[in-house]
C-alpha cells in the first residue's frame, strides 16, 4: 500500500514537473515570437501622381495600376501609370448649389460624391457612383455604369437607389461607397440639415423649419438620410435586403435598407471584408463648450458597427453624452434625452417615435486636447475612416505593407492632416493608435485605399473648400521592405554672382540607409536644356564663364540601381548686393525702453554702385523699424519670415491665423465654405464692437450672418489670440498705406506702445534689390535685426545642465530650479556691448526646497570660459516659493563687449548634490551714455 502511494506520488510530481516545463517552454516560445516592430518611416515614400485637382472625392485602383477617381463638380478622371497622365473620361451633370426660398444661391456640398468598383469588376465591368443629379428634383442617387477600357459607358447607367433630400439649406451629404466581403454595398448619407441655428443639436420643430431639424433625417427610421445604407445589388439593376439590417423588411414606419442610423455626416466609410465590421468618421457639430441646459461640447467621432444599430445623432454625441430637448419657439430647454430609450416626437418625423438604444462612439475628440485620446492633437475636426489592412490580401504584391500593420485600421483627419494606425484586439475592440508617417502633415486627406500591389493611395483635397487647390493631389504611398533609394543632400557655396563665377558643389549629407556604395552624376544645363558639363565626383567645382541661369542636377545611384535626383539653380552674371546695418556702439541683442541708438545703412553693388558714391539712390533702399508685441516667433523673423518692405502691424494675427484651420473655410478675396476675409472686413468696417464680437464668435462658434456658413468653435484659442486674428482680418479692408521708410542714417528711440506688454521685440529691417545684369534676374540683400527686451526668462536658455524647469499654474514665469553646484544655463550669441551689470531674480526656500543658496558666475563662450562677473551670496529663507519675496542679486561686468555665448554658472563650494536656489529672470542693464554715433 505504501509503495503504491509512493509511486503514485512520484508519478504526480513527474507530471507536474513536465507540465511546468511545458508551460515554461510555451512561454519562452511565445516570448521568442515577439510582435513585429514599428517599421522605419524612411521605408515609406510619398509619390505625387497628379496635382492641382478640383475637389477630389473617392478613388479606385485597377489591377493594372490605373487609378479612377472623381471630383465633386462631376469629373470622372483616370490616371495612367504608363503615361503618368490624367485625363477626364466623363463629366456627370450634377447639382452643386443650394437655392434658398428667396432665390439666392450658395455653394453646396452636393455633387459627385462617392465611387466604388463592383467586387466582380473583372467579370462585369461595373462601377457605382453616388451623386446629386442636376435638375429640379432634389435627390441623390446611387447608380451603376459599365467601364470598359478607358471609357465610362454613359448609356449603361442604371439608377439603383434614390435618396430624397432638400436643397434649400446646407449641409451634410455623406456619399461614401464601400463593399463588404459578401458583395453587400454600403453607402453613407448625411443628415441634410443646417447647423446654422445652433452649435448643439439641430432640433428646430417650428413650422417651415424642416431643413433645421435633424429629427426628420438622422433620427427618422423611415428616412434614408443620416444613415449608412446596406443593400445587395442584383444583376438587373435592382437590389435585395441582406439579413441583419436594423429593421426587418415590412416593419411599419421604417426603411429596410438602413444598417445604422443616427449619423450627422459620415463622410468616409470602410468595411472590414474579413469581419464585416463597418467603420466611419462622423463630422460633429460646432459648440465649443458644455452647456448646462443644451448639451455637450462638440466632438468628432470614429465609429465601429459590429452589427446594425443607432448611433445617436441628433440626441447624443461621443460616448452618448446627451442633449436637451430644446424648444426653439420659446427658447427654453426641456428634458435631457435618454440613450437607453431615445424618443423622436418631432412633427418632421415620419418614422417610429421610440428609437433603438444609442451606441457610443469608438473614439471621440473635441477641438481642444482630448483627455482620453491626446495623440489626436487640437484644432479643426473632420474625422474620416479608411481601410483595415490584411497582409493575406497582398500575397503576391510587389510592395505590401509590413506585417506590423496586419489587422490594423487606418483612420485620418481632414483638418489636422494626420493618419493613425489603430490596433484592435481579437474581438475588434479598440486598444491603441499611433501616427502613421508621423513626420508628414498631409494636405487635407479625403480618401484612402490600398491598391493591388500593396501601395496606399490617397486623395488630398487641398487647402480651401469648393475650389481647385494647388495642393490637391493624387498620392501613392509605397513601402520599401528591401533596398531603399538614396537620400540626396546637395548644396553650393554660392548660387549667385558675377562671371566668372566659381562654385563649389557638395553632396555632404547624402546617405543610403542600406549602406550601399553610391555613384554620383552632376549635370549642368543651360536655359535651353543643353548640357554644359557633367561630373562623377561626389563634390565637384565648376567656374561659370558665361552669364545665364543654369540648372544643376545631382543624381545618386546605389549598388542596386535605385536612383534619386535633386536640383538647384545657379545664376551667373549678377553679383548680389551687400547691405549692413551699423549701430555704432549700440547693442544688437537688446533694446532699452525710451533710450536712443544711432544707426547707418550701407549698400554696395558691383554692377549698380553704392549709396556712398550716389549711384544707388536712398529711395531704392528700404528701412523699417517696428515694435511687435510678445507672442511672435522670433526665430521665424530672424530667418526672413517677413520681408523688409512689409508691415508687421498685424503680423501676430496673421501668423496665428495661418497656423490655424481658418484657411480650410476662408480665402483672402474669394468665397469658400465661409466668406472671404475681405468681405468680412468690409462688412464690419465701421463697427466699433467688431473685434470683441467676432473674437468671441471665433472661440464659441456660430452662424446665421453669412447664410449657410457656420463657424466651428475654436475653444483652444485664447481671447487675446482670437482678437489678434480678427484685427488682422479687419485690416484687410483698410486703405493700403505705403510702408514708411526711415532715413538711412539717424537716431531711433525705442518707445514701446501702450498696453503692448514688456516682452515684445523691435524688428529692424533693411533691404535693397539690385537691377539685375547680363540677363540675370535682380538679387536682393536684406538684414533683419531682432532687439528683444533686456529682461529674459531664465527658462528660455538654449544651453542647460544640472537644472530642472518647473511651471506652477498661475505663476507668471517658468522657474529654473538649480539642482546642485556646477550646473548652468547659457544663452547663445548675446551682444554684451555697453552692458555693465546683470541682475538676477531668485528665491532660495529652505524648508520647501532644502535650498543651500550660492552665487552665480558669468562666463564667456563656455561654462569654464573667461569670468567677467559674479553675484553676491544668495541666502536661504524659510518661506515657500510662491510666497517668498524674490531676491535681486547683481553682478557688475568687467569691461566686456561684443557677441558671445554667455553662461551663468551656479556655485556653492560647501555642498555637492543639494538644490541651491530658484532662478526666475535675468535682466541686462546698460550705460545709457555709452552709445556712440554710427561709424565712430
Amino acid at each position: 500500500m505504501r509503495n503504491s502511494f509512493y509511486y503514485f506520488r512520484r508519478t504526480v510530481l513527474l507530471l507536474l514537473c513536465l507540465t511546468v516545463a511545458f508551460g515554461l517552454w510555451s512561454y519562452m516560445y511565445k516570448r521568442a515570437d515577439t510582435p513585429p516592430q514599428v517599421p522605419e518611416e524612411n521605408r515609406f515614400t510619398k509619390v505625387v501622381l497628379a496635382q492641382k485637382l478640383d475637389e477630389p472625392m473617392e478613388l479606385a485602383v485597377f489591377k493594372d495600376g490605373r487609378v479612377l477617381f472623381i471630383e465633386r463638380k462631376g469629373n470622372v478622371k483616370l490616371y495612367n501609370p504608363t503615361t503618368e497622365q490624367v485625363k477626364v473620361i466623363a463629366k456627370i451633370p450634377v447639382s452643386t448649389k443650394y437655392i434658398f426660398k428667396d432665390g439666392n444661391q450658395s455653394e453646396a456640398e452636393d455633387g459627385l460624391l462617392g465611387m466604388a468598383l463592383d467586387p466582380q469588376y473583372e467579370k462585369n465591368n461595373w462601377i457605382y457612383l453616388y451623386y446629386s443629379p442636376a435638375g429640379d428634383e432634389p435627390k441623390n442617387i446611387l447608380t451603376r455604369y459599365e467601364f470598359r477600357g478607358d471609357e465610362l459607358v454613359m448609356d449603361s447607367k442604371k439608377v439603383i437607389l434614390e435618396v430624397p433630400v432638400q436643397r434649400e439649406q446646407c449641409c451634410h451629404t455623406g456619399g461614401s461607397i464601400a463593399f463588404d466581403g459578401k458583395g453587400n454595398l454600403y453607402v453613407s448619407t448625411g443628415d441634410n440639415t443646417s447647423p446654422r441655428s445652433t452649435g448643439y443639436a439641430p432640433l428646430d420643430e417650428r413650422p417651415e423649419r424642416g431643413p433645421w431639424d435633424a429629427q426628420k433625417s438622422s433620427g427618422n427610421t423611415n428616412d434614408l438620410r443620416g444613415k449608412i445604407i446596406r443593400i445587395h445589388p442584383e444583376a438587373d439593376g435592382t437590389y435585395t435586403i441582406p439579413e441583419g439590417n436594423l429593421f426587418p423588411k415590412g416593419t411599419p414606419k421604417t426603411r429596410p435598407e438602413i444598417f445604422t442610423m443616427g449619423h450627422r455626416n459620415p463622410y468616409r466609410i470602410s468595411v472590414d471584408k474579413k469581419t464585416g465590421f463597418v467603420y466611419w468618421g462622423d463630422v460633429g457639430p460646432d459648440s465649443g463648450v458644455d452647456s448646462l441646459n443644451r448639451g455637450p461640447q462638440a466632438v468628432d467621432e470614429f465609429n465601429q458597427a459590429k452589427k446594425a444599430g443607432n448611433f445617436g445623432w441628433p440626441y447624443f454625441v461621443g460616448n452618448n453624452k446627451a442633449y436637451w430637448d430644446f424648444d426653439f419657439a420659446t427658447g427654453k430647454p426641456g428634458t435631457q434625452f435618454d440613450p437607453a430609450k431615445p424618443v423622436n416626437n418631432s412633427p418632421n418625423n415620419t418614422g417610429l417615435n421610440e428609437l433603438p438604444p444609442a451606441q457610443r462612439a469608438m473614439v471621440w475628440y473635441p477641438a481642444t486636447e482630448s483627455i482620453l485620446f491626446p495623440m489626436l492633437g487640437t484644432g479643426g475636426r473632420s474625422a474620416m475612416a479608411g481601410p483595415v489592412y490584411y497582409k493575406e490580401d497582398f500575397k503576391n504584391a510587389k510592395r505590401p505593407f509590413p506585417d506590423y500593420y496586419n489587422g490594423k485600421l487606418f483612420i485620418y483627419e481632414w483638418m489636422r492632416g494626420w493618419i493613425m494606425a489603430v490596433t484592435l484586439d481579437a474581438d475588434g475592440n479598440y486598444l491603441r493608435m499611433e501616427r502613421f508617417m508621423p513626420s508628414y502633415k498631409f494636405s487635407n486627406p479625403i480618401e484612402l485605399e490600398f491598391g493591388p500591389e500593396g501601395d496606399m493611395y490617397m486623395l488630398e483635397y487641398g487647402t480651401g473648400w469648393f475650389q481647385e487647390n494647388d495642393d490637391a493631389r493624387l498620392v501613392q504611398i509605397e513601402y520599401n521592405g528591401g533596398n531603399r533609394k538614396p537620400i540626396v543632400q546637395m548644396s553650393v557655396d554660392k548660387n549667385l554672382g558675377a562671371t566668372p563665377l566659381s562654385v563649389q558643389f557638395s553632396s555632404e549629407g547624402t546617405q543610403d540607409f542600406d549602406k550601399d556604395a553610391l555613384t554620383y552624376e552632376w549635370k549642368i544645363t543651360d536655359k535651353s536644356g543643353a548640357v554644359v558639363k557633367t561630373f562623377t565626383e561626389a563634390s565637384p567645382a565648376f567656374t561659370f564663364d558665361k552669364p545665364g541661369v543654369y540648372q544643376t542636377a545631382l543624381s545618386v545611384t546605389d549598388a542596386q540601381g535605385e536612383k534619386t535626383t535633386a536640383q538647384t539653380e545657379i545664376k551667373a552674371g549678377n553679383e548680389a548686393p551687400t547691405l549692413s546695418f551699423e549701430m555704432g556702439k549700440g547693442n544688437k541683442t537688446f533694446y532699452f525702453p525710451n533710450q536712443s541708438f544711432t544707426y547707418a545703412v550701407k549698400v554696395n553693388d558691383k554692377e549698380d554702385g553704392s549709396l556712398e558714391n550716389g549711384k544707388i539712390s536712398p529711395s531704392q533702399v528700404v528701412l523699417t523699424i517696428d515694435y511687435l508685441k510678445e507672442g511672435f516667433d522670433q526665430a521665424e523673423i530672424a530667418q526672413g519670415h517677413r520681408t523688409a518692405d512689409a508691415s508687421v502691424t498685424f503680423a501676430s494675427g496673421k501668423k496665428l491665423m495661418d497656423a490655424s484651420d481658418c484657411k480650410s473655410c476662408h480665402m483672402l478675396d474669394k468665397k469658400s465654405a465661409g466668406p472671404s476675409y475681405i468681405s468680412v472686413a468690409k462688412k464690419y468696417k465701421n463697427d466699433p464692437e467688431a473685434v470683441n464680437k467676432l473674437a468671441t464668435k471665433v472661440i464659441q462658434g456660430g452662424g446665421g450672418v453669412w447664410g449657410d456658413a457656420v463657424m466651428t468653435a475654436h475653444p483652444q484659442l485664447s481671447l487675446s489670440d482670437a482678437k489678434d486674428i480678427i484685427q488682422y482680418v479687419l485690416s484687410l479692408d483698410a486703405e493700403k498705406k505705403p510702408v514708411v521708410n526711415l532715413p538711412l542714417k539717424g537716431t531711433y528711440t525705442t518707445k514701446v506702445p501702450e498696453n503692448s506688454g514688456d516682452q515684445g521685440v523691435f524688428i529692424v529691417r533693411a533691404a535693397y534689390t539690385d537691377k539685375g545684369a547680363n540677363g540675370v534676374p535682380p538679387a536682393k540683400a536684406e538684414e533683419v535685426l531682432v532687439l528683444r527686451n533686456p529682461k529674459v526668462t531664465a527658462a528660455t536658455a538654449d544651453k542647460t545642465q544640472g537644472i530642472q524647469k518647473f511651471k506652477i499654474p498661475g505663476f507668471p514665469v517658468e522657474m529654473v530650479i538649480v539642482m546642485g553646484a556646477g550646473g548652468h544655463v547659457g544663452f547663445s550669441k548675446t551682444d554684451l556691448t555697453n552692458i555693465n551689470q546683470i541682475e538676477f531674480t531668485v528665491a532660495a526656500p529652505k524648508d520647501q526646497l532644502n535650498s543651500a543658496g550660492g552665487t552665480i558666475e558669468i562666463r564667456l563662450d563656455s561654462p569654464t570660459g573667461q569670468l567677467i562677473g559674479e553675484t553676491s551670496q544668495i541666502v536661504t529663507t524659510d518661506t515657500p516659493v510662491m510666497s517668498t519675496p524674490p531676491q535681486q542679486v547683481k553682478a557688475k561686468l568687467n569691461n566686456v563687449s561684443g557677441i558671445h555665448d554667455v553662461y551663468y554658472v551656479f556655485k556653492n563650494d560647501k555642498v555637492k548634490n543639494q538644490p541651491l536656489f530658484v532662478l526666475y529672470t535675468v535682466q541686462y542693464h546698460n550705460n545709457p551714455n555709452g552709445s556712440a554715433a554710427a561709424g565712430e
